[in-house]
Parts: C-alpha cells; structure tokens; sequence
C-alpha cells in the first residue's frame, strides 16, 4: 500500500483522534479502508512513550491505526503509561507494512528497507526497518537484534544462513513510515 501525502495526514489524524478515545469512521478515502497491518509509535521529548502494532491484515487500516495509537498509550510494557496531561505533546509514527516474505540468508536482507520476522515455535520477535537505520546497524547486527527480540540467542540466525536450522524463520516485510511534523 503506498498512501498519498493526503491520507497520510488523514492517517494522522485518526491517530491523534484514537489517543483521545473518539476517532471518527467515516468520510475516509478507499485506501484507508482496507485492511493492513501496521504499527504506531509514540515518542515524547525524543523518547518512546510506546508502540504497539499488529501484523495481521484484518481491520481496516484508519480504525487500526486509531486502535493501535490508543493502545500505546498503556500497552507498551516498556513504557509506563501516558498520562492525559501528556496526549496533546505526543509525537506519533505510523508504519503501514506490507505482506511479509520469506528470505533464506543474511545476504537478502537490505537495511533501510525491510523490517524483520524472525520466529522458531512459539517464540517471535519484529523490528520495524526503521530501527537498524536509528541504530546504525549493519545486516547482521539487525538479524541478531530481532532474534533477541525474539527471545533467542543473538546468533541464532547463523544456522539458518547456512541452512541448518529449518525451524527458524526470518521474514522481511517494507513499510511506509510517516510521521506528524515536530511542531505536532
């Protein structure tokens, strides 16, 4: 899905509206009405104030987008939860993903582009591709970065590279990362 400059300043919008508990449902373009997936992420000052997101694409993306900016606000448990007094100084992200591939070596990963998947059994771990460019990270460095985010070892994902870990996935996945201007 790529949202033109409108929807994604509509997208915002809904989002902002979702933080106060009362976005609206209708009047919106066709493209926000289809199901994506798609993550919200909250800073404050220039740090995370939460981020919740969710891979499947069943809801339509503006009632998504508003659900999931509401749910940062006290589901993120690395976060404490925003306070009312807080809502209005929040800067809010928005990653639109698209479907999730399988790729089968460290090689086809391109960093700035995809996010990544990497599960094995009931463990799973997501980085949005956003988040090794912040970090500075080399291909590599984001493999191991979401195994541990997946609860694994770091270098769980060198069998796979080489084949010998069958159960171990790695996905990659693009997005359309756009947020509000600073001045909110």
């Amino acid at each position: 899905m790529n949202l033109t400059p409108d929807e994604q300043e509509l997208l915002l919008a809904l989002a902002r509206e979702g933080l106060r508990g009362d976005p609206r449902d209708s009047d919106l373009p066709p493209a926000l009405q289809r199901p994506a997936g798609a993550f919200v992420t909250l800073h404050s000052g220039g740090k995370l104030r939460g981020c919740i997101g969710s891979l499947s694409p069943e809801t339509p993306l503006a009632r998504l987008v508003a659900d999931l900016a509401f749910a940062a606000t006290t589901r993120d448990p690395r976060s404490p939860p925003v306070t009312a007094a807080e809502v209005d100084g929040l800067h809010i992200e928005i990653s639109v993903l698209g479907a999730p591939v399988p790729i089968e070596h460290v090689s086809q990963v391109e960093v700035g582009r995809h996010g990544l998947i990497i599960s094995r059994g009931a463990s799973r771990g997501l980085l949005l591709p956003q988040v090794a460019t912040e970090q500075g990270w080399d291909a590599e460095a984001f493999v191991s970065h979401t195994c541990l985010k997946a609860g694994l070892p770091g270098d769980a994902w060198r069998d796979w590279d080489v084949g010998d870990d069958p159960e171990l996935r790695v996905e990659a996945f693009t997005a359309q990362v756009f947020g509000e201007d600073p001045a909110g």
